[in-house]
């Protein structure tokens, strides 16, 4: 790795989150399990809608994952909704996750403008943020210049940024596939990207900055024109496994850029819970499946 790829956060030089999770990917395969604590799953488990069956629902996770993933994704949203003690279990995820050595991708899709925006960035990326994640997903829908902050802070600290580019949910197609000044909404936000990588692409490097991009959206890629290959970053792909996504839909969407594809599972891991050892099995299970899946 060189110099450059490294970044000082609290005295100690980090690599950049795209290098890091490159190897995280080449060691446990292309998977990123969800980590998605919504009343009906909790029940599934035979857990109390409580913050006592968040926290036992968390911390199975965290065992059973820790060290066997590329990376976990925690749903905020599912943590927040429990008030200061639902964010309290969701730093201690972050942190047990993180101690082992897990890559920690927080889903929280924020994004807005000015000094909001900035202290957004500060307290998911910045240097003193508690019990900080490795990545955090954006949303570009305010403009993808309104994201500089994290962007920035991102690089500055080592984490890394998910930008929300091509979602499978149906309404996003409106919005994500309008076109403006001759290009679609979805192509401004894969070329900003791709401006972001550029240093770490001339160190043939992954970058730190990557998209969502849905592992069901079609033949949308092509239709727009979009070059998911020369974006230079990750890109997170949910939707694998019980929403749909399958070996078939993966390369038809992502093509060349397969190598850098972190296919995102939640309800096909986690339906596999309680116990820790089915969690672990089955995680195991789906990361080899991908790795077979996305090999070109």
């Amino acid at each position: 790795m060189s110099t450059d790829a490294a970044t000082q956060v609290s005295g100690r030089h980090t690599p950049a989150f795209g290098v890091r999770l490159r190897e995280a990917m080449a060691t446990y395969g292309p998977l990123c399990a969800g980590v998605d604590p919504h009343r009906a799953l909790l029940h599934g488990w035979g857990l109390d809608y409580s913050v006592a069956g968040l926290e036992r629902f968390a911390m199975t996770c965290a065992e059973a994952f820790a060290g066997r993933v590329a990376a976990v994704k925690p749903q905020s949203a599912f943590f927040e909704v429990f008030g200061a003690a639902g964010v309290a279990v969701l730093e201690r995820l972050v942190g047990e996750l993180r101690a082992a050595g897990t890559l920690v991708i927080l889903d929280v899709k924020r994004g807005d403008i000015g000094t909001t925006m900035d202290a957004y960035a500060e307290a998911f990326l910045g240097k003193d943020a508690p019990e900080p994640p490795d990545a955090i997903t954006v949303s570009p829908y305010l403009g993808y210049g309104s994201l500089r902050t994290a962007v920035d802070l991102a690089h500055a600290t080592g984490r890394g940024i998910f930008v929300l580019a091509l979602t499978s949910n149906p309404e996003g197609a409106a919005v994500q596939h309008a076109v403006l000044d001759g290009q679609s909404v979805a192509g401004h936000v894969v070329a900003g990207a791709t401006v972001d990588n550029a240093d770490a692409r001339s160190r043939d490097e992954l970058g730190s900055v990557g998209l969502v991009v849905g592992a069901t959206v079609g033949d949308a890629v092509q239709r727009l024109g979009l070059d998911l290959a020369g974006m230079g970053g990750p890109f997170l792909a949910p939707g694998v496994g019980a929403q749909g996504g399958t070996a078939e839909s993966l390369r038809r969407v992502f093509g060349s850029a397969l190598p850098n594809v972190l296919a995102a599972s939640s309800r096909e891991v986690l339906g596999a819970g309680p116990t820790v050892a089915a969690l672990a099995a089955r995680v195991g299970e789906t990361a080899a499946a991908l790795a077979e899946t996305l090999r070109l």
